[in-house]
């Protein structure tokens, strides 16, 4: 059979879309994906048409690839099958709703919208119009991360009772970041929260809820959390969420019951100071054991499995074919999903994009971090 083939448009041209666009042109042979292929048909930038030209030579698309100076233009290309959205998540539900309404399936930038009011009704409209939708959290795609969840599944830790999960940089915040910079401006929902927190989240939530079967998942029964606010923007620098939901994975036990987690992140200190990651950014502990992870939080590329007691440490390490970054894997889901009629990825259901939009909105509530109205806003179109 020939592989299914899917047609990308990608909206907007920053740094994350090139990391994407790069690896959507890597051979999917390399990674042992001979079912699907992928080419970008078209490219939009805002601001100009030359610099979705600079884009495509940059990144090395190849002829023939549309550009266009409008995101309006490009959702209205008739050779697009899907669009890849890597606009800041303050424009995430205008631009998804703008590519529905033209009738295209969508791959979305986390955090998938700025709360979970906006990201419910991305949803409904998705369903209503019979179009796929995703967010695109990668790293919920890798093989890492498809491993540990089936090793978590298949008891081989126990009951997990317990994650630890940190996405943190250190940097000069003020110097770096300043205050247009989207890591920190409130116009464009900027903070640690939706840019860094999210990853955290991803690990608790793959851990502790995915790991259930769907009809069992609960949200946390708990939340409580501390949020630092930066001084020159009032977006948040530091983060710290303490979760608890209400049963054991996998079980899905009332007793032992509980298990707790702990989402960190912070823009000043880092989860390994000198980058050699010899300290796990996540640990997910169970009854018989514990899983620990090696690498920054969206990006690990090895774990170990240490047994309780006298077992042998089993570590694993996964490694990027063809040299990719890791987002082609994302990808071949989205056309997997496509060629099957899907309109959801099971990887990735759109309750739990929700569920974990509604722990950040409460996170936020307890932090006192709000944004302007018209980002905040459920009302579309709302001009930003």
């Amino acid at each position: 059979m020939a592989p299914h083939h899917v047609r990308w448009g990608i909206m907007a041209t920053g740094w994350i879309a090139s990391v994407f666009v790069k690896d959507l042109l890597k051979d999917p042979n390399v990674r042992g994906a001979s079912d699907v292929s992928h080419t970008v048909v078209a490219v939009a930038s805002s601001s100009s048409r030359s610099r979705a030209e600079e884009f495509i030579a940059e990144t090395g698309i190849p002829a023939p690839c549309a550009t266009y100076d409008s995101y309006k233009d490009l959702v209205a290309d008739p050779n697009i099958d899907v669009i890849y959205i890597a606009t800041p998540h303050s424009h995430h539900f205008q631009n998804v709703m703008l590519a529905f309404e033209a009738g295209k399936n969508v791959l979305c930038e986390k955090a998938f919208t700025v709360n979970a009011a906006q990201a419910k009704i991305l949803c409904e409209t998705a369903k209503q119009k019979n179009l796929f939708l995703m967010e695109a959290v990668w790293t919920r795609y890798f093989p890492l991360s498809v491993q540990i969840r089936e090793l978590i599944t298949n008891g081989v830790i126990g009951e997990v009772l317990r994650v630890l999960a940190d996405n943190s940089f250190a940097d000069d915040v003020e110097e770096k970041w300043g205050t247009k910079h989207r890591m920190v401006n409130k116009d464009l929902a900027g903070g640690a929260l939706l840019d860094l927190g999210i990853y955290s989240l991803t690990w608790v939530f793959q851990t502790l809820y995915h790991t259930l079967p769907r009809e069992s998942r609960k949200p946390p029964s708990r939340i409580s959390s501390h949020m630092s606010l930066y001084h020159l923007t009032g977006a948040d620098e530091a983060t710290s969420i303490l979760l608890t939901f209400p049963t054991s994975t996998p079980s899905n036990l009332p007793h032992p019951g509980e298990s707790q987690a702990l989402a960190m992140t912070h823009l000043r200190v880092s989860t390994n100071a000198d980058d050699s990651h010899v300290q796990p950014s996540i640990r997910i502990q169970g009854t018989k054991g514990e899983i620990q992870v090696y690498g920054p939080a969206f990006r690990p590329e090895r774990y170990r499995v240490v047994p309780k007691g006298e077992g042998e440490t089993k570590e694993v390490e996964c490694p990027f074919p063809g040299d990719g970054k890791g987002m082609y894997w994302e990808a071949d889901e989205v056309a997997r999903c496509l060629r099957d009629g899907k309109l959801e990825s099971d990887g990735l259901p759109w309750e739990e994009s929700i569920a974990i939009m509604e722990v950040m909105d409460e996170v936020r509530r307890q932090g006192g971090l709000t944004y302007p109205e018209n980002i905040e806003s459920t009302v579309y179109p709302t001009p930003l």
